[in-house]
This record gives structure tokens, C-alpha cells and sequence, in this order.
């Protein structure tokens, strides 16, 4: 990147490109967190999102930064195509259902396997969590979420949880802007 880029990028005049995986369980809410930050004009109606079948790949802004977003499947049969988009991703937004509590086992599995992976284990990769569907009356509460799966023990990365409805978009944007800021630091 020559000087220019990087002053214009740093003036801010220039937005800097960073690929981020939207990961979760099926169900969980990931293409409808996506949809949020859309341009309204690019934006799904919610009754019509249907089920990602392998992945779609989404773009929006937040500040200076032009985001790539990697929605990926999350039913049991697609999650082994997580693991080929690791090593090109700034960050990752982990969508999690607060209100399925039989499948949070199965959520702190597909954590482990994704923090114990090379192409994530070695790097300092921001992980925004979304404590979703906050709505819910069954919802468990964020902290509930952090604790069951295991989040204080993530000492090599940053992390952040945030209660969530993607419907409304309530606790998208603050999410989106520390994911943001620990991106460009």
C-alpha cells in the first residue's frame, strides 16, 4: 500500500476492506443480523429470508470499513465449510439462539473446534457474539450465554457478547461498532 492509500485511508477518504464470517447454529438468526446492515434498498423483507443453503456473501458499511460478510449455514451437514474461510477473516460474528437452550452443547462444541482451529488458534481475531432472540420468553440472559460457554476462558482474543433481536436490530449496531474498532486496532 503506498503512502497515498495510507493516508487517505487514514484521513479516512479511503474505506478499508475486511471479510468477516457470520457463524451459528441453523436457526439462530445469522442471515437476519446480516440483512440489518444492508442498504435499504438491497434489504429482504423478513418474512422472506429463508434458510442459507452453504453460504451468501453479503457487503455493508459501518465507519470507515467496508465489510464482507461470509454468512455461512449453520445446519450440521455445512459447518465443515467454516473452517476454509478462517484464514482470510478479520473477524467473526458467532450468532447464537438464547432461547435454544437443548442446543447450546452443541454451540460450545462448534466453539471449541473453531478456537482450537490453526488458522484461528495462532491469530488475534476479534469474536463478536450475539446473544439472539432476546425477545424470547425462554431467552437465557447474555451473561447466561457467556458462562455456558465457557467465554472468560478466551484469553488470546477479543471478545464481546451482546444481547441481541435481530428483527428489531436492538444490540446490532453496538455489537457491529466494537467489532469495528477492535478490527482496526
Amino acid at each position: 500500500m503506498g503512502l497515498f492509500q495510507k493516508l487517505a485511508l487514514f484521513l479516512g477518504i479511503k474505506r478499508k476492506e475486511v471479510n468477516v464470517l457470520v457463524i451459528g447454529l441453523n436457526n439462530s438468526g445469522k442471515t437476519t443480523v446480516v440483512n440489518h446492515f444492508k442498504n435499504d434498498e438491497e434489504k429482504i423483507e423478513k418474512t422472506e429470508i429463508v434458510p442459507t443453503v452453504g453460504f451468501s456473501v453479503e457487503k455493508f458499511q459501518n465507519q470507515n470499513l467496508a465489510f464482507t460478510a461470509f454468512d455461512m449455514s449453520g445446519h450440521g451437514r455445512y459447518r465443515d465449510l467454516w473452517e476454509h474461510y478462517y484464514k482470510d477473516c478479520h473477524g467473526i460474528i458467532f450468532v447464537v439462539d438464547s432461547s435454544d437452550r437443548l442446543r447450546l452443547v452443541v454451540v460450545k462444541d462448534e466453539l471449541d473446534l473453531l478456537l482450537q482451529h490453526p488458522d484461528v488458534s495462532n491469530r488475534r481475531i476479534p469474536i463478536l457474539f450475539f446473544s439472539n432472540k432476546m425477545d424470547y420468553k425462554e431467552a437465557l440472559s447474555s451473561v447466561k450465554i457467556a458462562a455456558a460457554l465457557g467465554l472468560d476462558k478466551i484469553m488470546d482474543k477479543p471478545w464481546h457478547i451482546s444481547a441481541s433481536n435481530a428483527l428489531t436490530g436492538e444490540g446490532l449496531q453496538e455489537g457491529v461498532e466494537w467489532l469495528t474498532q477492535q478490527i482496526r486496532e
